[in-house]
């Protein structure tokens, strides 16, 4: 049966009340937490060094991290990365840098040996590529933690990726209570990734270092796993620190991919250079941060005891937080790959 216009004004109302609080609510989340991340300037001057440690790379499960689309296929426009050619991009061609890059992970699946493909090279504006528009160019690096360029800048048509496989582009950050080893995402993050093998090209990261410290307290399992009906913080289940060294200019990383934050997740507070390592599952967290690595799952344990470390107690904007109360210094240093843990790469993932 047919309504009259005003008996329908009352739903469409409690409609648009509900709608309004629910984008309310998730604003209020979103603010709450880009305060509690974020310190002031006058916490961290006076915070001691850090070095950078280099790495390998393994495996994370990505299929999870955009959705149902098959997992995370991000490049860098303006970036032609150089490499022996496994399929010449003459004779390939693509219909997006997507296609592209699924392309050169379809030679990056297997389980043994190492990828037969860790780099894809798209041209995709048909005005500036001209004839070579939709060459897809798969391409092998000599040191995929040391990427040969050929060009970079406005004037450059291409778009280039890196593919990690299992056992490769790990980076280890090392501290004094041990080091953890890092898995890069260079498909979900790539400027993030780019910046991190910046740094491990300094071979140095004075100024870099962990200043924060909460654990998980009684609100999270050993897993991560939030407890029923307990509070979401103070503390938060992290670790926080900077990895901007000193000496050079830090460019703002843009937004990437933004996962959910599970147990292990190393994603940046804002555009950098602040960044964090999660000790626990935050669903609650939205998907408000770049994650660009997850620590190998046998290494929280370092994670964990840097978190319990002696802290003081600071306010910022009205929020509590725990700051250790001397800075843990970190440093980079490659990892080789004979370490078998490296290839642990299914145990993690993201959402």
């Amino acid at each position: 049966m047919g309504r009259t216009p005003n008996d329908s004004q009352p739903v469409i109302w409690i409609y648009l009340v509900l709608l309004l609080s629910g984008l309310v609510s998730s604003s209020l989340v979103y603010m709450f937490m880009t305060v509690a991340m974020r310190p002031t300037y006058n916490h961290i001057s006076d915070l001691e060094t850090l070095t950078l440690v280099e790495a390998e790379n393994y495996g994370l499960l990505e299929g999870d991290l955009e959705g149902e689309s098959g997992g995370c296929c991000r490049g860098i426009d303006n970036l032609e990365l150089w490499g022996a050619a496994v399929k010449w991009g003459s004779d390939f061609k693509s219909n997006s840098s997507r296609e592209c890059c699924k392309a050169c992970k379809a030679m990056c699946s297997g389980n043994d040996g190492p990828c037969l493909c860790d780099t894809w090279v798209f041209c995709g504006n048909r005005e500036a590529c001209g004839p070579k528009f939709g060459e897809c160019w798969l391409k092998k690096q000599r040191d995929t933690l040391v990427p040969d360029r050929q060009e970079a800048g406005n004037t450059v048509s291409w778009t280039s990726g890196l593919i990690f496989g299992k056992g490769e582009g790990i980076v280890g950050l090392e501290t004094e209570y041990g080091t953890l080893h890092i898995k890069l995402l260079p498909d979900c993050a790539p400027h993030s990734v780019a910046y991190i093998l910046e740094l491990l090209a300094l071979r140095h990261c004075a100024g870099c270092q962990f200043y924060r410290a909460e654990g998980r307290g009684q609100f999270w399992d050993s897993e991560g796993n939030h407890i029923k009906d307990a509070s979401l913080g103070p503390p938060f289940a992290l670790i926080q620190g900077t990895l901007e060294a000193q000496g050079s200019t830090f460019k703002k990383i843009p937004t990437e991919a933004c996962p959910i934050i599970r147990r292990g997740s190393v994603a940046w507070v804002g555009s950098g250079p602040e960044f964090f390592i999660s000790l626990a599952n935050h669903e609650e967290w939205k998907k408000s941060y770049t994650v660009f690595g997850s620590v190998l799952p046998e290494d929280m344990g370092i994670a964990e005891k840097i978190a319990n470390l002696p802290t003081k107690f600071d306010v910022w904007s009205n929020i509590n937080v725990s700051i250790l109360e001397k800075p843990v210094p970190l440093w980079f240093r490659r990892i080789k790959k004979s370490h078998g843990d490296l290839n642990a790469s299914d145990k993690l993932g993201s959402d």
